[in-house]
């Protein structure tokens, strides 16, 4: 499912955002993007947008604003700095290369010498960016349960589609019986043998024939997947899986179907069926 949500919280006089944006995935995968002093918070930010988001390539940015009476620090890494002169020296050395290395090449190599500003510690600012979280997901599952039911209304007229077709099939599975017998006598006469309507062997031709076209159980079997089909379309939970399994199973049932008939008819029915079927495979891809 796709969606957006925001959401906002302070404490103390620091604001967090949290923005999220859910784009459709067959799998689960959440990007987290955190201010560096707040990184220890990931795993429990993960955690909650899992307990609420199952499917979809999720992206969750959090931002704070600093107080406005803030103090700002000169920051050194002395370790980074460190690091930089040792590798300046190295490089010097195998290069031969004249020259001073000085504190102040060393100090204005990325990263040693930062401004920060005063933070809040991480488990301080976790309560204030739940709050902004769940506020973001209300939001964000909002929009996806709008997209959801538009699905299901959609999916639901493709489910009507195919119970027709299936309906339709089974009005002319009767008949199918009786047009190979018809054909089968009138193979015989036409190689001039003579035959009686009631031989031995002409009725148990046919008897076999109806033995190995009977599609009575795939036609019960596909009207009890579609109805659990839609069941589930209109449950509150995440259904996404239990759809695809199902669809799965209609389209098996359909191949057997199109195997067994042995009507050209009744194969333009399953044919139709199953190019519906595709499209709502392509479908539920976007449902959680």
């Amino acid at each position: 499912m796709t969606g957006y949500g925001r959401g906002e919280a302070a404490l103390d006089g620091t604001k967090f955002l949290v923005e999220l944006n859910c784009v459709n995935r067959k799998q689960s995968d959440v990007v987290i993007n955190l201010p560096r002093d707040l990184a220890a918070l990931e795993p429990r930010v993960r955690q909650a947008i899992n307990e609420k988001i199952s499917r979809g390539r999720t992206n969750a940015t959090v931002t704070c604003g600093h107080k406005p009476n803030s103090v700002r620090k000169l920051s050194l890494d002395t370790a980074l700095a460190r690091s930089y002169h040792d590798a300046m020296r190295a490089l010097q050395k195998e290069l031969s290369a004249p020259g001073e290395i000085t504190i102040g090449t060393v100090l204005q190599a990325p990263g040693v010498l930062r401004m920060t500003e005063e933070s809040t510690a991480p488990e301080e600012a976790w309560p204030a960016i739940e709050t902004a979280l769940h506020a973001a997901l209300g939001e964000l599952l909002q929009m996806s349960g709008r997209e959801g039911r538009h699905l299901a209304k959609d999916l639901l007229a493709r489910l009507k589609f195919i119970r027709q077709e299936i309906k339709s099939a089974r009005a002319l599975y009767p008949a199918v019986v009786t047009k190979y017998r018809a054909a089968l006598i009138e193979r015989i006469a036409k190689a001039d043998v003579e035959i009686k309507a009631n031989d031995e062997r002409l009725l148990k031709e046919i008897a076999l024939f109806a033995d190995r076209a009977d599609i009575s159980e795939e036609l019960t079997r596909l009207q009890s997947h579609l109805a659990q089909f839609a069941h589930h379309l209109r449950s509150n939970e995440p259904v996404g899986r239990t759809l695809e399994f199902i669809t799965q199973e209609i389209f098996r049932e359909l191949n057997t179907l199109g195997a067994k008939a042995n009507d050209a008819v009744i194969s333009q029915h399953v044919v139709a069926s199953k190019a519906e079927l595709e499209r709502i495979r392509e479908q539920i891809q976007n449902l959680e």
